[in-house]
């Protein structure tokens, strides 16, 4: 079976590189084709000169892209191809929109599954990403055999577009969760608390502690919003929430607020940086990460 991969971003280029040491990565393409040549030169993977190449010379297409438009663009370009192929798109975008191309797909030969996962980049480095897959049960075996080389759970959420629901439904607590944390963290610091305590207490003495605490608080704490998870990945994450919660006719307060925060934050810092970089948002003016007040 010969598997291509399309998008060779933070999460992607990861991702491909345990396919590629696995042994189950035959081919890259990547629109800035510097990425895909460095790539190559590192794992000895063939590089596609197009979208079109890489689909007729693959069997399974898995797809890592940014948002509705990157991914919408390169599934009607692979769509004339894509007779007896599998496109997986592991990329998180509206369901409504999936659904939509997984018809069109299905309609020109092809199946499409969506694969959204949940986990930073440190997570694809230790393989503990989890994979929520929606589409044609028969495929879920194939599909979960080669997700498994980087994710320690992949899991059968339901037909096209469920995979992403299932993800949604991970992200809306966790944006909301963030922003929550850097309001208690500074709200703890600003009560005259040592950041070390407030640190104990998010992390260690919380009945609301949880891994995202131990990956995000020390990012409150020092300052250091190297991106893990974009900012403007979740802000983007958020809207299509509020957009297929609309269409649900379902009204979800809470992180409609979370998404006024992060809006926020992003026009005044960097949507390039960490999505904990929320909590600036409740940094006392003059008051530097990391500084006790008396």
């Amino acid at each position: 079976m010969r598997i291509g991969l399309i998008g060779l971003g933070v999460m992607g280029y990861r991702i491909g590189a345990n396919l590629a040491r696995a042994g189950k990565l035959h081919a890259v393409f990547n629109r800035t084709m510097e990425k895909a040549i460095k790539f190559s030169s590192e794992y000895g993977v063939t590089v596609a000169k197009s979208i079109r190449e890489l689909v007729e010379d693959s069997d399974v297409v898995l797809t890592m892209l940014s948002n509705d438009d990157a991914v919408s663009s390169v599934v009607m370009e692979a769509i004339p191809h894509v007779k007896g192929k599998v496109l997986i798109d592991l990329s998180t975008i509206s369901p409504s929109t999936s659904i939509d191309l997984a018809k069109q797909v299905k309609g020109n030969g092809g199946e499409m599954m969506d694969a959204p996962v949940i986990g930073t980049s440190i997570h694809v480095e230790q393989k503990k990403l989890a994979v929520l897959v929606g589409g044609p049960r028969e495929l879920f075996d194939m599909a979960r055999d080669i997700l498994i080389e980087t994710a320690s759970s992949v899991t059968y959420m339901g037909g096209n577009g469920m995979g992403l629901y299932a993800k949604l439904v991970n992200n809306l607590l966790l944006g909301t969760y963030v922003a929550a944390m850097g309001e208690a963290y500074w709200f703890g610091v600003r009560s005259g608390l040592k950041p070390s305590d407030v640190e104990k207490v998010l992390r260690e003495l919380s009945s609301a502690r949880s891994p995202t605490a131990d990956l995000k608080v020390p990012k409150m704490m020092s300052g250091d919003y190297s991106t893990q998870f974009a900012l403007k990945h979740m802000r983007k994450d958020l809207e299509i929430i509020q957009k297929e919660a609309q269409g649900l006719g379902m009204p979800i307060p809470l992180s409609a607020l979370a998404l006024q925060l992060y809006r926020l934050i992003e026009e005044a810092e960097n949507g390039e940086l960490d999505f904990s970089a929320v909590a600036e948002l409740f940094r006392p003016r003059g008051v530097r990460s990391g500084d006790s007040i008396n």
